[in-house]
């Protein structure tokens, strides 16, 4: 079995090949292409990546290339993890969207759009090149914006399923609160990529027990604090909504704080800084202890779960993935890509039934899934007056001036991403 990774210079790669290495009886890999232009970070994660593999005994082999076509020819799995414009244009992303006063995130609002203009069209032709190579293969997207760019590929008609590794953190925290296993706890998850509550969290599958009134009462103030929301909030929504919800339930305080401290593009370039040179050190054979603060928690136990499912139809049965609605919420188009637990297996990903959507959570999921359309319609073919509308819909823009404003800020900040500028 091969898996590609494209992006494998990203200092995540080592937390994957950890995954891989540990988890190697559920996806037996051959082979391990890491895929990246950048050959001197590629190089020091690669090094890296075959000391984990040998200190852990897989005997699998890892290849670095900057060629993508050499990489996908005879894969059984793509696993995409970019980011195009580097740290440097998450930087932007993150800060001009506060000079109007709206929050500035690499994945929502104004940001989130901007990354998904660079990305959309560079991760459309990589899939396309894989399907010439490679018909068979399926696409893991862990790109960022999971919904749009999953939705974008989805569109073309490509094998590809998107993931996120909230689901799996949340299970992972509520497990520990609980005294329970991981694999024990099924989450009743549902939303779209970064816009999601879970409404249940259920003993031994889907129609388990449902714990979460008692979670909440007994670790309510825990859980509160770690999303830095309000307890009383969580006893309202009688759902734990993911941490990306404070962008739109604490919208103004979350600009005031991001206005007075370093931003988190610059944190992280100044951790990947640090990891770099960790990887360097020829003795290191096992993911150092920083990389759990760069972000992407469990990404691998995730990834590796899903690949297996989608591969061998050895992995979970159950998983929370991105993928077409097809009706599971009646009120969004079928098109439209969900975040929720699906079936998977090799014939893909179909979700499972959602019980009606309280109209408090429906009505934003609507909102922004329509942002999402109209956002790919951008990335798709350009033009100021579609990046405009896209953020005229988003909830955390919403005003004309704003989105005038940030329409313009956003192609200055972008021109040499965006070929239509």
């Amino acid at each position: 079995m091969k898996l590609t990774v494209v992006g494998a210079g990203s200092t995540y790669t080592p937390e994957l090949a950890d995954g891989l290495a540990r988890l190697r009886d559920a996806l037996p890999l051959d082979e391990l292409v890491l895929m990246d232009p950048a050959k001197d970070r590629l190089e020091l994660v690669g090094g890296l990546a075959r000391r984990i593999f040998a200190r852990q005994g897989h005997d699998g082999r890892i290849l670095t290339t900057d060629d993508l076509d050499a990489a996908v020819d005879g894969a059984d799995a793509v696993l995409l993890q970019l980011r195009v414009g580097g740290q440097a244009a998450r930087e932007q992303d993150e800060t001009w969207p506060l000079e109007c006063g709206c929050v500035g995130q690499e994945t929502t609002g104004a940001g989130g759009l901007a990354k998904a203009l660079r990305t959309v069209p560079v991760v459309l032709d990589i899939a396309e090149r894989v399907r010439l190579r490679n018909p068979g293969a399926w696409i893991v997207d862990f790109t960022n914006p999971v919904g749009i760019v999953t939705r974008a590929l989805l569109q073309a008609g490509h094998r590809a399923v998107g993931l996120c590794n909230v689901a799996i953190g949340f299970q992972r925290r509520f497990a520990a609160l609980l005294g329970t296993a991981p694999a024990g706890l099924h989450l009743d998850h549902v939303g779209l990529n970064h816009l999601t509550w879970e409404t249940g969290v259920r003993l031994g599958g889907p129609g388990g027990e449902d714990v979460l009134p008692g979670l909440l009462a007994g670790h309510g103030e825990a859980i509160a604090a770690d999303l830095r929301l309000p307890r009383p909030l969580l006893d309202r929504l009688g759902a734990v909504p993911s941490y990306y919800l404070r962008y739109y339930y604490a919208h103004d305080e979350v600009v005031r704080e991001l206005r007075t401290k370093p931003s988190r593009a610059a944190e992280v370039a100044r951790m990947e800084r640090e990891l770099l040179t960790l990887y360097a050190d020829p003795s290191l054979d096992e993911k150092p202890a920083l990389l759990s603060r760069r972000g992407g928690a469990y990404y691998s136990e995730a990834a590796v779960d899903l690949a297996a499912a989608l591969l061998s139809g050895t992995g979970s049965p159950c998983q929370v993935v991105n993928t077409r609605n097809g009706g599971t919420l009646p009120f969004l188009p079928d098109d439209a890509v969900i975040e929720v637990q699906a079936a998977v297996g090799p014939k893909g990903a179909v979700p499972l039934p959602v019980p009606p959507l309280d109209p408090l959570f429906a009505g934003l999921v609507a909102n922004v899934a329509a942002y999402e359309e109209l956002a790919l319609r951008a990335a798709l073919h350009g033009g100021r007056d579609r990046v405009f509308k896209a953020l005229l819909a988003h909830p955390l823009v919403g005003q004309y001036e704003y989105a005038g404003t940030l329409t313009d800020r956003l192609i200055a900040h972008n021109r040499e991403y965006l070929a239509w500028a």
